[in-house]
């Protein structure tokens, strides 16, 4: 199978070996999902950092944020019979869920997009209070009137929910709180607003009516949310037929506000699709592709700690105006780049 993502012969741009650990006696197991930007004529990421202690035989050990910000590491026997471990990224323990790993959010820069670095005096984004305590997750940046707006997924024992903090200068941000409460996640503000509004698309979760669909709402100030509207839903026997969830800033088109969303199956295989909105009402869906337009082909996709995923929640649009760089987290364990035409994912749309 093909798809039409020119990848970068320089991938993996990113491994966990190219970064060092926040803390003494943790190790990086993954880097993912990195949101993309421009910022003082660079390109930048800011990258999921997921991290863990350095396993042990039969015992999953892993951390935890407490409430002041320390952490604590959690110890449990493979053997125990309370133990339930059979997913990569999430056990349940006596009843309780929690994450194997622990994320934040560093901050990359590049001067040709390629070769990524740390720089000096900018700051790591750190979970912070109750509902970040097991870490926050998969940045989406939108910049908006010289506004840098970032909308991640906070986790903790409460649920999963969207926390947004904003910036103008990458070192000092306000904090918003959460967003979007338990289950919501993949929010990505309009880079644009319409009709004097803020808008966004973003994934609630239903177990039991409904699914993993993508939503759409609005905001007069882009904290407060509301008239939210499903747009996208899963599709059966597709490749996206499980879940769906949006990936970075929608791209405004002549044709429409192009979307570049993730998609999975029941085998938990992670592809690219693409849909398009109206300019002045979002909420109306003009077209959607059939098949992918990213699917995980190279052995960096296919083999990590969760393979056969390719993930994007960043972008970046070339001056060109039809050349887009996305960037992605492969396998969720490894940052990739590849290169799509605007009009070659307008012109598969249907």
């Amino acid at each position: 199978m093909k798809d039409i993502a020119k990848r970068f012969v320089e991938n993996p741009l990113l491994s966990p070996q190219d970064l060092v650990p926040s803390t003494e006696g943790l190790e990086i197991t993954c880097l993912l999902n990195p949101g993309a930007f421009r910022f003082q004529d660079k390109t930048w990421l800011i990258v999921r950092v997921a991290e863990r202690p350095k396993q042990k035989d039969n015992i999953i050990s892993f951390p935890i944020l407490t409430a002041t910000g320390g952490i604590d590491i959690m110890e449990i026997e493979t053997s125990d019979p309370e133990l339930i471990a059979d997913d990569a990224r999430v056990i349940n323990y006596k009843g309780s869920d929690y994450l194997t790993t622990l994320s934040h959010l560093r901050l990359l820069c590049s001067d040709d997009g390629i070769k990524f670095y740390e720089p000096e005096g900018y700051p790591a984004l750190v979970g912070e209070g109750i509902m970040e305590t097991f870490g926050i997750e998969d940045c989406r940046v939108a910049e908006i009137e010289g506004i840098y707006y970032l909308t991640f997924t906070s986790v903790s024992p409460n649920g999963v929910g969207v926390g947004l903090r904003t910036t103008t200068d990458w070192k000092n941000f306000e904090k918003h709180g959460l967003i979007f409460p338990a289950h919501n996640k993949d929010c990505a503000i309009f880079e644009e607003k319409i009709n004097g509004l803020f808008y966004a698309i973003h994934r609630p979760s239903s177990v039991d009516i409904g699914g993993n669909y993508i939503w759409l709402a609005s905001s007069p100030d882009g904290i407060h949310w509301g008239n939210h509207k499903c747009i996208i839903k899963t599709r059966k026997g597709h490749w996206d037929s499980k879940r769906v969830g949006g990936g970075a800033a929608p791209i405004k088109t002549a044709k429409g506000w192009l979307e570049i969303y993730h998609g999975a199956n029941e085998n938990h295989q992670y592809c690219l699709g693409a849909f398009l909105m109206d300019l002045n009402d979002p909420s109306k869906v003009l077209a959607r592709t059939e098949e992918p337009i990213m699917v995980p082909l190279e052995e960096y996709e296919l083999k990590g700690f969760f393979g056969h995923v390719v993930f994007t929640n960043g972008h970046i649009i070339d001056p060109d105006g039809d050349t887009i760089t996305v960037y992605y987290g492969a396998a969720d364990e490894f940052v990739c780049a590849a290169k799509f035409s605007i009009n070659g994912i307008l012109s598969l749309l249907k």
